[in-house]
């Protein structure tokens, strides 16, 4: 048997900080320290990079490149970039939700003093260092944010109506009114001037010296994560805690790997994808999901031997143990949209590299520490794939009560232990606000099969969850927290207030710790921290 494992699911963005954002400061570090207490050994987060438009942590400007907000001023300030006056008259931010706007526009005035002293003072060999070993990625990613935010600003600040006219032009047959608007405002690279669209190595060159200021911000930027992110994981796995990452199958449109290596994609010569990925009409939606995501060029792949997606697992896998695959069915077959096209009805499957992938990529890093996010409606050659490759696949405790005792999710129904289990996920309500919505079989069905009265039904699931056979057990913090459907990391196919949550700085009290570790100790979860301790 597998050994059991439980562990917390949390990003850093939620963390407690007096500047408006979680961060990788003294509230990650109290919060792996109450890991410690609680007797937990997994830490499971969401995407780390830096995230676009709508701040999802699932579309950002790069597959490599980590969000710049989660740099804690505090550690900058302890490495001698600010000083106390920079910290002294922080705004008023709101405790339980991320104001991003604010927060970017407050944290880029820090950053750039602390950059101003970085240049002035530090020791540059390490910043040389880490450009020159993450240059495949890096030159890309800074010159794409510079020349974009300069584009955008330039934009804003100016009458560019003719601009406008001729990239709406360009766009007529592709996108919406109000999407070429925020494409070309925001800069988005399908709004490029024409010879930035399809850029040459001369102009290549012209932009990265006339930008080069701002390509070295962006670059300390990363190192400045890099750097903060190593020492807390550091932290956290000298304490036998494991971090699990995720990372997107997709890439956003809006990125510097669509923008300057199209030949991964498919895309037309004016900057817009020939196909679009989603999924299909299904019980949840008639019309299906049309989420946008350029697709893979996979025959383009193949004859590189998956070399992009190599180094995009092996970037990974230097920042967190194990990686969760979100949208793992694609490997198998995934569904493809015409583009443009208004729904997600007129798409077809296609075939995905399958287990070609897994074993090249395989034999390339030595190792697959990799979690399927297997959720939907799955095809069985994706259960196939999963079992071949010895993945574990993810049980969601909300979606065992609505169909009767053969619920695949329902834990006397596991076949197997290689599951991880979880009461919710970033994207299901919280379980108290799932509680709150139930019906009255559902909730009946409930109170049957744990005995229970449903008056502390967060943790009546935690238990459930720990008893079950799956060898690992996540629970989300709002879970651990008990709190109520104001908690919601993410409403999918909800535009706006998603990613925002926040916990306070006192709400992880001993309490909670002694009644982890306790589920821990009576399932037999984390016992090598146990014996450790003993």
């Amino acid at each position: 048997m597998n050994e059991r494992k439980s562990g917390i699911l949390v990003h850093p963005t939620s963390f407690p900080s007096p500047y408006g954002i979680g961060d990788l400061g003294e509230g990650a570090y109290r919060f792996i320290d109450f890991m410690e207490k609680a007797g937990q050994t997994l830490w499971q987060i969401l995407p780390l990079g830096h995230t676009g438009y709508g701040n999802s942590p699932y579309s950002a400007y790069s597959a490599f490149a980590c969000n710049p907000l989660l740099i804690s001023p505090d550690k900058l300030a302890n490495d001698g970039l600010l000083g106390n006056e920079d910290l002294r008259n922080i705004p008023y931010f709101e405790t339980n939700r991320v104001e991003y706007d604010r927060v970017s526009e407050y944290k880029d005035k820090l950053f750039r003093r602390a950059f101003y002293m970085f240049k002035m003072y530090a020791d540059k060999k390490p910043f040389i260092q880490f450009c020159e070993e993450n240059d495949f990625w890096l030159k890309d990613y800074t010159l794409y944010i510079a020349l974009k935010n300069k584009i955008a600003d330039k934009r804003k600040k100016e009458s560019v109506l003719s601009e406008l006219i001729a990239f709406a032009e360009r766009a007529k047959d592709c996108l919406k009114d109000n999407e070429i608007l925020d494409r070309f405002y925001g800069a988005s690279f399908s709004s490029f001037p024409m010879e930035y669209l399809n850029l040459d190595g001369r102009t290549r060159d012209e932009l990265s010296s006339e930008l080069a200021d701002e390509i070295e911000y962006y670059s300390f930027l990363q190192y400045e994560f890099y750097k903060q992110w190593t020492s807390l994981k550091k932290y956290a796995n000298d304490k036998g805690i494991q971090i699990i990452g995720d990372m997107p199958f997709y890439v956003s449109s809006d990125s510097s790997d669509a923008w300057l290596h199209r030949e991964l994609f498919y895309y037309d010569e004016k900057g817009f994808p020939l196909k679009v990925a989603g999924v299909p009409p299904d019980y949840f939606s008639s019309t299906g999901q049309l989420w946008g995501n350029p697709l893979y060029n996979w025959d383009y792949h193949r004859r590189t031997g998956f070399a992009w997606w190599t180094k995009r697992i092996s970037q990974t896998l230097k920042y967190v143990d194990i990686v969760r695959i979100d949208h793992f069915r694609a490997f198998e077959s995934y569904w493809e949209i015409p583009y443009p096209s208004k729904t997600a009805e007129t798409g077809v499957w296609r075939k995905g590299p399958g287990r070609e992938f897994f074993d090249i990529v395989k034999w390339k890093l030595g190792g697959l520490p990799i979690i399927a996010e297997d959720l939907g409606d799955l095809n069985p050659e994706v259960h196939v794939l999963r079992d071949e490759l010895g993945l574990a696949g993810m049980k969601i405790l909300q979606f065992a009560f609505g169909s009767g005792s053969g619920n695949d999710y329902l834990p006397h129904n596991y076949k197997n232990t290689n599951w991880i289990i979880y009461t919710g996920t970033h994207d299901n309500n919280t379980t108290l606000g799932w509680w709150n919505e139930a019906g009255d079989s559902e909730m009946n069905y409930v109170k049957s099969y744990l005995n229970c009265s449903g008056s502390d039904i967060a943790w009546d699931f935690i238990r459930l969850a720990f008893s079950s056979t799956a060898d690992t057990a996540i629970i989300p913090i709002q879970d651990i927290l008990c709190l109520d459907e104001k908690a919601r990391m993410n409403t999918p196919g909800v535009a706006g207030g998603n990613w925002e949550f926040r916990y306070d700085r006192d709400a992880l009290n001993d309490g909670f710790a002694n009644g982890l570790k306790l589920f821990s100790e009576l399932y037999n979860r984390n016992t090598n921290i146990q014996k450790a301790e003993n």
